[in-house]
């Protein structure tokens, strides 16, 4: 099949966010007197909504807790933590090609819109896209593939790629092709039970699947 449409998750496809994530999330607990977290205990959690991070690291919370938490991690993470990500190896060059030989491009990530688009930008790969779709809190990644959708996306033309089995079950629910990808935060495991329709392990290998 002939793919007019890849879109691409930020968190673990494009770049490494963790150092800003997790020293934003700290940042946030620390202020409403929680415990500090170890990397370690992020690290698995990258990818879902920053609610379900939250409610895995200190259980179930009131909703204004929940919102002050988010606000807080936010306050920090305009600040400074968008700009601790790190570019994945092979990320640039592979997204240029992709973009020279002629493919729509464009982003989904539950992270808010305007951060995504700072840290596209901050690796000077914004030119490429042609969306950046933002999620917030109470929007997951089914529904903003399903708003692109309504909006114009066409399903069968389009690959959602993304390191999280988020990313492939919101893909497979709005009909939508899908591309695992091995260099983020998923384990294998994960993305084989989430049966995307291809596994890679590094990014170059989207040019062989796309060349």
């Amino acid at each position: 099949m002939k793919f007019k449409t890849i879109i691409f998750d930020l968190d673990g496809t494009i770049s490494d966010p963790l150092v800003g994530i997790y020293s934003s999330i700290n940042f946030a607990l620390e202020a409403y007197s929680y415990d500090a977290v170890d990397v370690e205990e992020v690290r698995p959690m990258i990818g879902p909504p920053l609610t379900q991070i939250f409610e895995h690291l200190i259980g179930k919370v009131s909703q204004s807790r929940m919102l002050e938490l988010v606000e807080k991690y936010r306050e920090r993470y305009a600040a400074v933590g968008y700009m601790e990500n790190v570019i994945y190896e092979q990320i640039p060059k592979t997204i240029a090609a992709l973009s020279a030989h002629g493919y729509e491009l464009g982003v989904c990530t539950s992270k808010r819109a305007d951060y995504a688009t700072k840290i596209v930008e901050m690796f000077q790969l914004l030119e490429h896209f042609s969306f950046v779709d933002g999620g917030d809190v109470g929007v997951h990644k089914v529904d903003q593939l399903r708003r692109l959708v309504a909006n114009g996306l066409q399903p069968d033309s389009a690959i959602m790629i993304g390191d999280r089995e988020v990313d492939i079950s919101a893909a497979k629910s709005n009909g939508i092709a899908s591309v695992g990808v091995m260099w983020g935060f998923g384990s294998l495991m994960e993305l084989q039970q989430a049966q995307p329709d291809h596994l890679l392990e590094t990014p170059k290998d989207l040019l062989t699947l796309f060349g």
